[in-house]
């Protein structure tokens, strides 16, 4: 029954943020002629030189891409969502292609675009799937030429945006840069959410002490790591613990009374799951 849910939950993640993605471009980057890489920029590009629908041109790639790497890659981890999402994406395109918000700003454009574009792009990975396009271009380049899969989409949407400097003028492209750049933000914060947690390391001469006084205190694990002191070589453990963002405070006050000269060291942990945090399924 959880993997039929969990089935569900990942088809309907894949159709909201494939809709997502398409409404963002008829609404805010088609309008502005901000073409920031990808199937959709190509679309945007070769609508304003020939007039052909978007979301014809989007099929026209999109589907023998899906093909290609069927063939060139053995499979495709993301499989049948992956089609829905290559397949449905142009569909909402298509009919949403006469929606109008009423408004021609290029930097609202971007800004907009970008942050709807990022919001489907990112409920589509969470469903472990993709909407198609250059990204199946992109690993079939980092097969057949050696190049990281984060270079290969650069190189892709680079040369969108290059193209569309030349049709679209280099103001334009900026600000398709613009929206690449919200888009990538965008992605990250819908995948891993606002609560961002914090890892402290905390190196103390009197490392049970201040353990104990964390598990007591404020309710957190306390995981003990092996180290090695730089300048003595003696062996000096030193104690990892996770926090949430509030409770980062409190656990300076706490090591801080059961050792003043503890060295700790706290920074970001973007995403945390399991117990006390966020659930792993």
């Amino acid at each position: 029954m959880q993997n039929v849910r969990r089935v569900i939950t990942d088809y309907v993640y894949i159709l909201a943020g494939s809709a997502i993605v398409a409404i963002a471009f008829n609404l805010f980057l088609l309008p502005n002629q901000i073409a920031p890489g990808g199937v959709s920029g190509i679309s945007t590009i070769v609508f304003s030189l020939t007039g052909i629908e978007p979301a014809y041109i989007q099929w026209a790639f999109n589907i023998p891409l899906f093909i290609a790497g069927l063939m060139l890659l053995g499979g495709l981890s993301y499989g049948s969502k992956t089609l829905v999402g290559t397949l449905f994406l142009p569909l909402v395109v298509f009919l949403t292609r006469n929606w109008d918000v009423g408004f021609t700003d290029p930097l609202l454009g971007a800004l907009f675009g970008g942050i709807g574009v990022g919001a489907g792009l990112g409920l589509a990975f969470r469903a472990r799937a993709s909407t198609g396009g250059t990204d199946l271009a992109a690993q079939i380049l980092q097969k057949y030429t050696g190049l990281t899969s984060g270079f290969s989409v650069a190189l892709i949407d680079g040369l969108v945006v290059i193209s569309s400097a030349i049709v679209f003028g280099l103001e334009l492209a900026l600000y398709a840069l613009i929206s690449l750049f919200v888009t990538g933000k965008t992605i990250d914060l819908v995948q891993m959410g606002l609560g961002y947690a914090k890892i402290a390391y905390i190196i103390s001469q009197d490392e049970e002490k201040v353990k104990q006084s964390i598990i007591r205190d404020i309710d957190r694990g306390v995981t003990k790591l092996s180290g090695q002191g730089g300048y003595t070589n003696e062996d000096r453990p030193v104690l990892m613990c996770v926090v949430n963002q509030n409770e980062v405070t409190r656990l300076k006050e706490v090591v801080r009374l059961a050792d003043p000269n503890a060295f700790v060291i706290v920074s970001n942990a973007t995403e945390v799951l399991g117990e006390g945090f966020k659930s792993p399924h």
